[in-house]
């Protein structure tokens, strides 16, 4: 039986013009796994038709040896940006600042959409590599290990837009200081002397979900106002839940005197709760969202919310992606922009009994 086949002694064999000797070529990682150069070939490019154990074999070997993809294979000039699901006008502010820098390097923006696919995103994952983008950049969305290494593989830079979970310390991260706007959106309804409020979140396995709820319980311990449990829902970040959570809150018999939302279409959905049982905004009930889409100002009235820089989120993702895909390290890994709370006229104090 021979001994174990090491990268010193198949590099010789395998040297690829243009590659210094002692470089692991597609050939030599082929032999160290055991498989045929196509193989190595098809993980590099996410192609599908590679059992999942050899995939996982050729990823480790190609990155303990540091393998780097030849000059001459080049990317597509394009970025892609994956949403977990496309939804609203927060996506078009985020592709707006995408493309804002884009353009200055002659790119193209692309986008997908992991809600509705196969819960674990082979499929995806496999076609975004197929594509080979200069970069990528996740919105709302939670990459594993195992994919972030796929496209570790392959040369394709990632960074995560806002995550839906705790950012992995690997991959640079762009996001808003949600606690902070949940914190200002609360103590904004505390000095209008409301102190029966209620909070729609977000899903509660988002990590801006979690963090806005925080920043408004501060605010209430800070202001010495205890929380009714009651008060306190979760929800996707849509209308149809602002309105069936506004509907369940509004009709309890001692309602909130204020509500603050997950997000702006939240928001929408309660004005159309207070709408349908006969309430006022903000006579009878003050109302806060978060994002600032362009709708949240033209709504009646005008909504008060806290703003989330997402256009500029966008293009701060733009520009990470593109440093690492020129080679260079970003001097830091999580970039976090402020959040300011936007008063208008869906609040006010709250009526006297």
């Amino acid at each position: 039986m021979h001994g174990r086949i090491t990268l010193r002694d198949v590099t010789a064999q395998a040297i690829r013009p243009g590659r210094r000797r002692g470089e692991a070529t597609v050939a030599a990682i082929a032999r160290l796994a055991g498989v045929s150069p196509p193989t190595v070939s098809k993980v590099l490019n996410g192609r599908s038709g590679v059992a999942e154990d050899t995939r996982e074999r050729v990823e480790a070997l190609l990155r303990e040896h540091g393998y780097r993809r030849p000059d001459a294979v080049l990317p597509a000039a394009v970025l892609e940006v994956v949403f977990h699901a496309l939804e609203g006008q927060a996506a078009v502010a985020i592709m707006r600042g995408v493309e804002e820098v884009a353009r200055t390097r002659e790119l193209a923006v692309g986008f997908s959409e992991l809600s509705g696919r196969n819960s674990d995103k082979r499929g995806w994952v496999e076609q975004v590599l197929a594509r080979r983008p200069t970069g990528v950049i996740g919105v709302y969305a939670s990459f594993s290990p195992r994919e972030q290494a796929r496209f570790a593989a392959a040369g394709i830079p990632l960074v995560a837009l806002d995550p839906t979970g705790e950012p992995l310390h690997t991959t640079p991260s762009v996001g808003a200081a949600n606690w902070s706007g949940g914190l200002a959106a609360a103590r904004h309804l505390i000095e209008l002397g409301h102190r029966r409020i209620a909070a729609i979140g977000g899903p509660v396995s988002f990590l801006c979900s979690r963090a806005r709820l925080d920043g408004f319980h501060a605010a209430m311990d800070e202001a010495g106002i205890p929380v009714d449990p009651a008060l306190i829902r979760h929800g996707r970040f849509m209308f149809d839940d602002g309105l069936s959570h506004g509907l369940a809150l509004l009709k309890f018999r001692e309602p909130p005197t204020a509500i603050v939302c997950g997000d702006d279409l939240q928001a929408m959905g309660v004005y159309e709760a207070a709408r349908q049982l006969g309430l006022r905004i903000p006579d009878d009930l003050s109302v806060v969202g978060f994002d600032d889409i362009d709708y949240a100002q033209w709504m009646g009235p005008p909504l008060t919310t806290v703003r989330q820089p997402l256009a500029k989120m966008g293009a701060t993702a733009a520009e990470l992606v593109l440093m690492l895909a020129d080679g260079e390290e970003p001097t830091q890994t999580r970039v976090e922009l402020a959040t300011s709370l936007i008063v208008r006229g869906s609040t006010a104090p709250p009526r006297r009994a």
